[in-house]
This record gives C-alpha cells, structure tokens and sequence, in this order.
C-alpha cells in the first residue's frame, strides 16, 4: 500500500506538472507574439518619423541604418524588412550583408501611417521576425523550476511516506517480535507502549494486557497440566503390565518401565522411534502387520474388541493388546499397546497339556496290562498251573501300585498345593524315615541289580515333620534314582546333620543331568526326556516333593548333578528350635 501510494503520489505530482508547463509555454508564446506586435508596431512609427520630409533617395539608407542599430543592439530579432505602400520592398536586412542572419519563429508585420490635413494615410509596412531567445530562455528557466519544485516536493513526499514506512515497520516488527515471544511460550512479555501514535500505543496496550492473561493463564494450565502429566505417568509407571503410548504415526509417546523391561530396551532406544521398526528375537518386525491390521479395521470395532496378538521377545512371549486412544473430544489420536508377559502361562498350558498326554498313556497302560491279565485269568486260569497264576497276579499287582502312586501324586498335587491344607507334624526320628523307604524299595532294586549304600549319622535328634508325607517324598527320590539308575550299580541314601538342619540325600550312578535342566527339574510336569532319560511319568514327583519340604515343613530342596557321573537329589529338614524360628518370622512378615 505504501508503494502504490507513493507511485500514485508521483505520477499525480508529474501530471500536475507537465499541465502547469504546458499553460506556461502558451502564455508564454501569446505575451511573446504581444511583444512582437509592440515592436513592430514602435518601429513603424519610429520608420515613418524619419523618412519624413527626405527624397525617396535617401529613405532607404536611413531606414537600413536605423534596421542594422536595432539588430545589433537586439539579438530577439531576427531581421527587418520596409515595404512601400505598393507593398514594394524599400529595405530588409535578411539579404543585407552586414546585418547578422538569424532565424525567425515569429513574423509580425505592422502598418506605416502618415498622418496630414488629408487624414491618415498607409505608406508602407513593416515586418519583424523574433528568433524566441528570450521566450526559450524563459521556457528552460519555467522547466528547471518546474523540475526543481517537482524533485522537491517528490522528494518532502517520498521522505515522508519512508519515514512513516520505517516508522510503521518498526512498530510491526515490534508487534511481530512480540506475537512471536508470546507464540514461543514467553507469556508476559511486553511492548513499549511510550512512543508512536495514540493508535499505536493502544494496540500495544492491548497486545500488554493480553500478554498478561496469557501469563497468568498458562501458570495456572501448566501447574494443572504438569499435576495431570504426573498423574498419569505415574499410574503408567505404576501399571503392572507394559504400556506403550503410540500417536497416530505410530511414533512412540510413553512407555512405562515394565514395557521398556519386556522388549528389553532402553529410553533411548525406543522413545521417539517409530513402534512399527521394533524387531523380536527373529529379525521380524514384531509390531508392524499387526498395526496395519489394527489401522485396517474400523475405529469403532477396535474399541469393542481390542486387537490381541503374541511376539516372542528375549526368550519371552508376550501377549499384545491394541487398543484406539481418543480425546475427550472423540478425535482419534493414538492407540495403546498394552504388553503382559504370559511366558509362564503358556508354558504352563504346554506342560499341562503334555501332563495330560502323559497321564493319560500312564493310566491306559497299567489300566490296560490289568483288563487283559484279569479277562486272561478269569477266562483261561484253569489251563495255567500255580507259577503261571502267581506270576499273573504279581504282574497285576504292580501295575497296580504304580497305578496307585499315579493316583496318589495326583491327589497329593491337588492338595498340598491348596493353601488351606496344613500337615500334622510330630516329632520323629528320620532313621525311621530311611530304613522304611529303603525296605519299601528293595524289591524295586532287586529288580536291576542295584545296591543299597545307607549312610546315617549317628545320635541324630528328632525333628518335627509330617512322617507319611516325608516317607513319600523320599521314596520318590528313592524311587526315581531306582529308575533313571543302570544296572549293577550303587544307589547311596545318606542322612546327617547339617548346622540347624537333617539333610536327606539320595545319590545315583546315572547319566545325570545338564545344568539347564537342573533349574526346571522341580517345576511341575517338567520331565527330563532325551535318549538316555525314557522313563515315563506325570512329571509331579519332584514338584510334591518341593511343595512338601519347602511349603509344609520349611525346609529347602536341592539337586547336584553331573552329566555321565550320576545325580543327588535331596531335602535339608529344619531341627524344632530352626523351625520355630522360621515360622515366627513367616508371621511377623505377614502383620
């Protein structure tokens, strides 16, 4: 705006100029044609004066005399010529050789009169040519003035416009600077209202006031906003399962410690980072179809059924929940991935599956070798003589006990583990522990050719202990060396005092067990199966034994082995003074 005004400022200044010069020069031209009528008009007088009375013969010299003293003495005219009343030339200086030649823009001619008794009389003429000297002196004077004047006044104008130009640019750069401080988040900033205009000094009060409020308003929205950030990061933080907080470019917002603990990653590392790049323990994008089957599907049928899918990541399985995430508004913004560790779970599901597999081939087979004895025996048992019989029934016999024990690990699984079950202890001596057990299973070694090798401290106290359930734990581990044992070898069962402890320990001349099984081996339905290891079961021996030693009497299992040198499995009972102790601390840890 201010460019075109000062264009159309010029051009208007321009116009009024170039029409004020052109009156100019035709005024000027008028006055200077009046000017030429004058003289002429002198010089026809003067002519007529002082030709009168001479001859005809000395009129022309005294009128080319009185021609050539007035054009040496007047460069504005161009030349004189006298003409008779018969318009006859008498005299002109345009072919008179001393006179100087000059050219004519004007030509004005004026008539000579004489006046007598008879009145006035016409005895020639005269005519004048002006050169313009005087009148282009005067018409470059009038333009440099006129130039002069418009420069001027272009120039007081420009100034002007420039100034307030610079003046009202200063002003909005202020204004600028200070929209831009306060768009930067520098609320309260303010601008010198003292200089510029009344108009000026109100926008900057205004601009002051607002700034002011925006102040006052951001520290009370921030302090609200910074409790609500807080608020929300720390039930985050708080939140048991992982939470991962995604905009809607898949760029990762918030997580929380459990989650940065799940996928094993740092702040840095997943922060800022797009959640579609994450790759699981394969190289494979663990996020990424999943995501684009979320953004696939309408909004609406993702609130309602959030997306759940399974990624191993660092030897875990992690069960992932996408869900949309909204403002108040309903504007999508997000979504929200949700990650719990169900490693355990679907191992467990696994186990418990193979358990059943397990359980129940063991249950078919002795069920099996049962109806097909008895069916042989009730059908055929008078072709078979008194050896074949007892050897039938010693047959059936074992299947079922070892039906029984499947039976009872079962049972006993399902009630030692409840935590409404609490064994009746009383105080026993466990010689009688081990001499039992190891009468129990003669038989069963007698079978493979085993030896007995027992070991028992002597004078050892009588601890408190449910006596049937530790007989059962140590006939399992009795039994369970028996089986895993090759034959002709030694199986030791030792007992002894150990510091506030009675350890029992059973060792056998095995293949033994690898480090890594060795961690597992008292889990629940964990069984050891490899070439060596083919013995079949339901996996809930060891783990009765670890819930009757650890959860019942407070004691502490344990497992050396060595692959190629055999294995020890055992259980530390704590004497009556230790086990008081434990318990009174198990009660002062639960107030």
């Amino acid at each position: 705006m201010i460019i075109i005004g000062f264009i159309f400022s010029t051009l208007l200044i321009a116009l009024v100029s170039l029409l004020a010069l052109f009156s100019i020069n035709d005024n000027l031209n008028k006055c200077y044609k009046y000017f030429g009528e004058i003289i002429s008009k002198s010089l026809a007088i003067e002519s007529v004066e002082i030709t009168r009375g001479l001859p005809k013969s000395t009129v022309h010299n005294t009128l080319r005399t009185h021609a050539i003293s007035i054009l040496k003495t007047n460069e504005d005219i161009a030349f004189i010529e006298f003409r008779d009343e018969n318009d006859n030339i008498i005299y002109s200086s345009k072919t008179d050789k001393m006179c100087p030649q000059r050219s004519a823009r004007i030509n004005v001619a004026s008539s000579m009169l004489s006046y007598d008794a008879g009145g006035q009389k016409i005895v020639g003429t005269v005519s004048i040519g002006l050169t313009g000297s005087v009148i282009d002196s005067i018409s470059f004077m009038t333009r440099l003035s006129l130039i002069i004047a418009f420069l001027i006044c272009w120039l007081t104008i420009g100034s002007i416009i420039i100034t307030n130009a610079i003046l009202a640019m200063r002003e909005l750069n202020l204004l600028y600077d200070g929209v831009k401080r306060l768009s930067s988040g520098e609320f309260g900033y303010k601008l010198d209202s003292k200089d510029g205009s009344r108009v000026v000094r109100e926008l900057y009060k205004a601009f002051n006031d607002m700034s002011d409020k925006l102040r006052s308003y951001n520290e009370s929205s921030v302090e609200s906003l910074m409790l609500e950030k807080n608020k929300f990061e720390a039930i985050l933080m708080s939140i048991a399962n992982g939470v991962i907080v995604c905009d809607s470019n898949d760029n990762v917002l918030l997580v929380n410690e459990h989650a940065k603990h799940l996928l094993d990653v740092t702040d840095n590392e997943i922060l800022r980072t797009n959640i579609r790049q994450y790759c699981d323990n394969n190289g494979i994008d663990a996020f990424k179809e999943k995501i684009d089957e979320f953004k696939n599907t309408p909004i609406v049928e993702m609130s309602d059924k959030p997306l759940e899918f399974n990624i191993d990541v660092s030897e875990k399985i992690l069960k992932a929940v996408i869900s949309p995430m909204f403002l108040q508004s309903g504007e999508y913004v997000g979504y929200i991935i949700v990650l719990i560790d169900v490693t355990k779970e679907v191992e467990m599901d696994r186990l418990r599956s193979q358990f059943v597999s397990n359980v129940s081939h063991e249950l078919r087979t002795p069920v099996t070798v049962l109806r097909t004895y008895s069916d042989t025996l009730a059908n055929m048992g008078d072709e078979f003589d008194y050896n074949t019989q007892k050897e039938f029934l010693g047959i059936m016999n074992k299947e079922i006990i070892r039906l029984n024990d499947m039976v009872n690990d079962i049972l006993d699984f399902s009630r030692y583990e409840a935590n409404t079950v609490k064994l009746e202890k009383e105080m026993r001596d466990v010689t009688e522990v081990v001499q039992e057990c190891v009468s129990r299973a003669k038989i069963l070694a007698e079978e493979k050719h085993l030896q007995f090798v027992v070991m028992i401290e002597p004078n050892l106290p009588e601890i408190p202990i449910n006596y049937e359930s530790i007989v059962r734990a140590l006939m399992n581990l009795i039994t369970n060396a028996i089986k895993y044992s090759d034959e002709n070898t030694i199986v030791k069962v030792r007992a002894e005092k150990f510091s506030d402890y009675i350890v029992l320990a059973v060792t056998d001349q095995g293949t033994g067990i690898s480090e890594e099984n060795q961690k597992k081996v008292f889990d629940r339905f964990f069984r050891v199966e490899n070439s060596a290891h083919t013995v079949k079961g339901t996996g809930l021996g060891l783990h009765l034994v670890k819930i009757t030693v650890e959860k019942h009497h407070k004691g502490e299992v344990f497992v050396q082995s060595k692959l190629g040198e055999g294995s020890t499995f055992g259980f530390k009972l704590p004497t009556a003074e230790k086990l008081a102790e434990l318990e009174n601390m198990e009660d002062a840890n639960l107030v």
